[in-house]
């Protein structure tokens, strides 16, 4: 897959890009606008490694929050409940690989959302 061929999505908290797309697997490089979060959500049918590369993340895994910064990492479990925010003033960026059976956005069950979203 050639670089303009990747799968992208501007959201309302930001953008991300399919990096590599496996049956196993999905790997994505997302990024978080200074002041926005994810939805709180969980998934059934995958979970997620998150590792940091720019800007430092505040990420809320089953009701705690837990700080990550650029070169760190943090897992989230399969039905776990977790959120990202960037608090900072300049762009947060890290990459997400998905592991499971499945990796469809419908896959998302959102708890809490910013946007209206269901």
């Amino acid at each position: 897959m050639q670089a303009t061929d990747r799968e992208r999505d501007v959201r309302p908290w930001g953008e991300y890009e399919v990096l590599e797309d496996d049956d196993r697997h999905k790997v994505k490089r997302i990024t978080v606008l200074p002041g926005k979060r994810l939805s709180y959500q969980r998934h059934q049918r995958r979970a997620e490694h998150w590792f940091v590369v720019a800007g430092s993340a505040t990420v809320t895994l089953e009701g705690t929050e837990h700080r990550v910064d650029a070169g760190q990492a943090i897992d989230i479990p399969r039905g776990a409940a977790h959120r990202v925010a960037n608090n900072g003033a300049d762009e947060l960026v890290f990459v997400e690989v998905q592991i499971g059976d499945y990796f469809g956005e419908d896959d998302i069950e959102r708890l809490e959302d910013d946007y209206g979203r269901a």
